[in-house]
């Protein structure tokens, strides 16, 4: 029912570009962990999410492949801005092809930093109106640290994968990822700088604003 569920979604809000679509099989096929990839759903949101925000400059930690920062950059305006940071510098040859691939007032907008997000965030500079945070979960209560001081006043974090398979109600676990992601929820919710709400979308997105 639920693969039933997924398809009448699908078939039902703007179509994937045979690009993106392209891009998610290369995904799937060619690297590890596919599942990784936003995919259809969460490109569309994504993108629609950044026309509602409206950054002039967007972070996002964890490029993967790519398809999330196309979906983002899909979105920004002309002459806004995005920089992706990916650890796995093995991924920069399929990343950079895709984007080659990607029509080019897309790519255009995109900026890719390679190396650990932690130490390529203080480089950066300026306010962000948007982050996207997808990257190691074991870090994640880290990078909402640095974020937040890279965000600008009235400024958007995305955080990506904050239900974790539904693992976040069990509190005694010792797997590090999955503790990684505790904390991070445990974070937002105590911070009173922050509006934040958690949307149960594939594998769960929380949307925060800074007040």
């Amino acid at each position: 029912m639920k693969v039933d569920l997924d398809d009448y979604i699908e078939a039902h809000i703007d179509a994937e570009p045979a690009w993106l679509a392209d891009l998610d099989r290369d995904t799937h096929c060619g690297l590890v962990n596919g599942r990784m990839c936003s995919g259809h759903l969460q490109g569309r949101l994504l993108k629609m999410l950044t026309r509602m925000i409206r950054p002039r400059r967007v972070l996002e930690l964890g490029t993967y492949s790519g398809y999330s920062a196309l979906c983002i950059a899909e979105g920004l305006e002309e002459g806004a801005e995005l920089h992706t940071v990916e650890a796995l510098d093995e991924l920069e040859d399929f990343i950079r092809r895709h984007l080659a691939q990607a029509p080019g007032e897309v790519a255009r907008k995109i900026h890719c930093h390679f190396g650990p997000a932690l130490e390529v965030m203080p480089r950066l500079g300026g306010d962000f109106d948007m982050v996207f945070i997808d990257a190691d979960k074991r870090e994640y209560p880290e990078y909402y640290t640095e974020v937040m001081k890279l965000l600008a006043p009235g400024g958007y974090i995305l955080a990506d994968n904050t239900l974790w398979d539904g693992h976040v109600v069990e509190t005694s676990t010792r797997n590090p990822q999955t503790r990684g992601i505790i904390e991070f929820n445990r974070l937002v919710a105590a911070d009173d700088r922050v509006e934040k709400v958690i949307i149960p979308l594939r594998d769960g997105l929380t949307l925060i604003r800074r007040k």
